[in-house]
């Protein structure tokens, strides 16, 4: 690990980075070029005196999760993450997979930019990588999962409280669309990808998941109108809008409802309720 260097860079992207860059307010009294570290600290989900020693530089030798972390809050590049990870001390992850992690830059200001809005945005294999407050209200804080709880698939056949959030009418053919989706980043990626994990640890799972599987359905559209049933506001009728990143097989997916409707209501009323 060098540590001087790393501290260095970790300083010198965090002076180029703007707070209008990540949803940030300038403010009138701000003295640094850039962003502050305790901002870098809470867009990476990292305590400020971790971070702040990571650029000092002391403290213990950073894991490959606080790094990616690290990476995802100050906006690299892929080229930058992969530079970091070495100057840590780690061999960069290989990327081109569906299943990775790190969000490219124009992404993030996209994603900055919806403020309030209910937006997530998931990897090739439809795994959560970041969410809006709304966002966790309505579908729940992916950020806790871990393994293959992370898949919305694996969780979709395994997990029975996974799928109270879809009408009971609905939940045949919601999960006919779950195996499509996944039999197409299988035959994109491989066996040996994210994907591949996912269908080898299902078939082995779930005898649903199994039949659906072996009648190798095919996808339609991704983010078709949706209704969903909320514990705490009820049935709400939901557009789906998305936007895919073609160079790291990413999408940011934004839910909405009509203006003046009950569901427009209703998300609103998560806002609030998200936000206390």
């Amino acid at each position: 690990m060098e540590r001087e260097r790393l501290a260095a860079f970790l300083r010198s992207r965090r002076d180029v980075l703007q707070p209008q860059d990540v949803g940030l307010p300038r403010g009138a009294r701000r003295r640094t070029s850039g962003l502050r570290r305790e901002e870098v600290a809470l867009l990476s989900d990292l305590s400020v005196d971790y971070y702040t020693r990571l650029e000092q530089p002391r403290g213990p030798h950073p894991s490959e999760q606080a790094l990616a972390a690290v990476a995802r809050g100050l906006r690299l590049t892929a080229d930058e993450r992969d530079h970091l990870f070495r100057l840590g001390g780690y061999t960069p992850p290989r990327r081109g997979s569906s299943g990775g992690d790190h969000l490219n830059p124009g992404m993030m200001r996209v994603f900055d930019g919806l403020g309030d809005a209910a937006a997530i945005v998931v990897n090739g294999v439809g795994e959560t990588l970041r969410q809006t407050h709304l966002a966790r209200a309505l579908l729940g804080d992916d950020s806790v999962r871990r393994g293959l709880e992370r898949s919305p698939h694996y969780r979709w056949f395994t997990s029975p409280g996974e799928q109270e959030l879809i009408p009971v009418e609905e939940r045949a053919s919601h999960g006919l669309r779950m195996v499509a989706h996944l039999l197409a980043a299988f035959t994109r990626d491989g066996p040996e990808s994210r994907a591949g994990q996912v269908v080898a640890a299902l078939r082995g799972a779930s005898a649903e998941f199994e039949e659906l599987w072996r009648g190798q359905p095919v996808a339609g559209p991704y983010c078709a109108p949706k209704r969903l049933v909320h514990p705490v506001v009820g049935v709400l009728d939901l557009h789906c809008q998305q936007l895919v990143d073609p160079d790291q097989s990413q999408a940011l997916v934004v839910y909405t409802a009509a203006a003046g409707s009950e569901s427009y209501q209703k998300l609103e009323l998560l806002s609030v309720l998200g936000a206390s």
